[in-house]
């Protein structure tokens, strides 16, 4: 069998994404609102709602923009019955709290004026007991004309039982979120077209809720046949929190949200300081404390699971709606986040900032991770944001750290060092990272000789006869070292 020529989007290997919660970034007074809302400044609660909505982020893309984001993740943002928006009503609608279609037009024609792409959350393996046709089934029962687009098991259904089993099958237990049964031929062609109208309303792409639970390659493949048709650069991106290689042959996704990638890093630079009661709440829970040694292989197999042109489009995330705040995670040990921000953005793959982490946000486990984005600037920790800032300015400054390739350089005790070299455009970069609580030194051996200079302090490095000695690399900090043209 002949195999596949693996091809991500150009423009995602360049991308800094930005996540945004819908609900909780930014409240427009342009968009009308029922009155039973949250305060905004309020702890967040798992029904509540606070408001926010589209024209909110448009107003606020100058914040992302200066991050150096260019690229933005929307949670769910369809008709929908729940804060969180996973409940879907309506494929076709934008939630009117939003601000309905005509304000995610807006917001896509602004941020694409700007150079910023978005992509929206798809979430096809489940509707919501509010969905027309899951609705009709309630109302008709075996009469119903939809009666198979879900897995019916027995009448009546009990859609609101506490005690009683629903009588169709949902997504993990809950009633609110019947399964889509996607052997129907009728269900398949709707989810397709659902994908392929926002493609051509506009949008870049689609990050997809639990795909692995449509166990069905052949779906997936016609999924992505019919987006990249209406626009090969559009972004698929798993949420798959293991290994992922089933998806990832070319045929299927380009990249999956990489919890992998979290998991490590959450190991290796929060180490003593891990949040275990809250991790042990979400899908890190399996996540340890590591020595470099240990993080080191840990990185070299996710960088062998995966061609590299997949790697370089793989989803970086420190954090996200379904996980405790990165900050939270640690105990906040702002160090751990200036390591691991560090790494994320000089690390091989697309980045991404969950909102508010680069101002400080805290938050334990959903909802508490979910709180409303401070807007009150006074309340911002400036220097975690002016850190963000040039982690991300630094990984867009320099080439190799976007596309370069990757070869790891030491990894004792807790001391980490790799190089990203791009020959092609003459740049190379070395990272040092020291995740101890003491000064060590960096012999390094094996580099392109030349001068060096560290982004950050500014001073000079000359590598000769491919050897270097880094000294003094302060205690929970870091060294990136780029060779001058």
């Amino acid at each position: 069998m002949k195999s596949l020529v693996i091809h991500t989007p150009d423009w995602v290997k360049d991308a800094v994404f930005y996540q945004v919660f819908p609900d909780r970034f930014a409240f427009s007074p342009l968009v009308p609102k029922p009155l039973n809302l949250e305060a905004w400044d309020a702890p967040p609660t798992a029904h509540g709602y606070k408001g926010g909505d589209l024209l909110g982020v448009l107003e606020h893309l100058d914040h992302i923009a200066s991050l150096g984001c260019n690229a933005i993740y929307l949670n769910p943002i369809f008709q929908s019955g729940s804060n969180h928006r996973y409940h879907t009503h309506d494929y076709l609608q934008v939630d009117p709290m939003l601000g309905g279609n005509a304000a995610l037009r807006q917001l896509l024609d602004a941020a694409h004026a700007r150079g910023i792409r978005v992509i929206l959350d798809g979430v096809f393996n489940h509707a919501s007991r509010g969905f027309l046709q899951f609705h009709d089934i309630l109302e008709n029962g075996p009469d119903s004309a939809y009666l198979d687009w879900f897995h019916i098991e027995q009448f009546p259904l009990r859609p609101y039982s506490e005690k009683e089993p629903p009588g169709y099958k949902t997504w993990w237990g809950y009633p609110a979120l019947p399964k889509f049964n996607t052997n129907s031929i009728a269900v398949r062609e709707y989810l397709w077209s659902v994908a392929e109208y926002w493609i051509k309303f506009g949008i870049d792409g689609w990050r997809l809720d639990v795909p692995n639970e449509i166990d069905d390659d052949e779906f997936w493949r016609e999924f992505r046949r019919r987006v990249k048709a209406a626009n090969p650069e559009a972004y698929l991106v798993g949420e798959i929190w293991d290994a992922a290689e089933r998806w990832l042959q070319g045929d299927q996704f380009d990249a999956t949200m990489n919890y992998v990638f979290t998991r490590l890093v959450t190991g290796f630079f929060g180490g003593a300081s891990l949040n275990h009661p809250e991790l042990s709440k979400c899908g890190l829970k399996d996540t340890v404390a590591l020595t470099a040694s240990e993080f080191a292989d840990g990185i070299q197999g996710l960088l062998d699971a995966y061609p590299w042109e997949v790697t370089l489009a793989e989803f970086n995330l420190l954090d996200s709606h379904d996980t405790p705040r990165f900050i939270t995670s640690v105990n906040g040990d702002d160090s751990a986040y200036r390591l691991a921000t560090l790494f994320q953005m000089t690390f091989p793959g697309a980045p991404c900032i969950y909102y508010g982490s680069e101002v400080g946000l805290e938050g334990g486990q959903d909802p508490d991770c979910r709180k409303g984005m401070p807007w009150d600037t006074g309340a911002w920790d400036e220097d975690r944001l002016a850190f963000t800032r040039a982690a991300v300015a630094l990984r867009e400054a320099v080439p190799a750290l976007r596309r370069g390739r990757y070869r790891p350089l030491v990894a004792r005790g807790l001391t980490f060092g790799f190089e990203r070299h791009l020959e092609t455009q003459g740049s190379w970069a070395v990272v040092l990272l020291n995740a101890d609580t003491r000064l060590h030194d960096f012999q390094l051996a094996g580099l392109t000789d030349g001068v060096y200079h560290d982004y950050f302090s500014k001073r000079g490095y000359l590598v000769r006869n491919g050897t270097v000695v880094v000294d003094g690399v302060p205690p929970r900090s870091g060294a990136v070292l780029v060779k001058d043209a």
